[in-house]
């Protein structure tokens, strides 16, 4: 169980990093897609951090 959470925080990680560079160069102030975008980075690292205080009470 601890690998699986493993690849989740890694796959979260990566995945976080592609969004960061397909954004370079958009106009991310319209619309309030930045707000948008803020609090969900913000979700996604409070889970990562849950995630990964978690991991060794999900050893066997």
């Amino acid at each position: 169980m601890a690998h699986q959470v493993d690849r989740v925080v890694e796959d979260l990680d990566s995945t976080l990093r592609q969004l960061k560079d397909a954004m370079r160069g958009m106009p991310v102030n319209e619309h309030g897609f930045k707000a948008a975008h803020d609090k969900a980075a913000r979700a996604v690292a409070v889970l990562t951090t849950e995630l990964t205080d978690a991991r060794p009470a999900l050893n066997p």
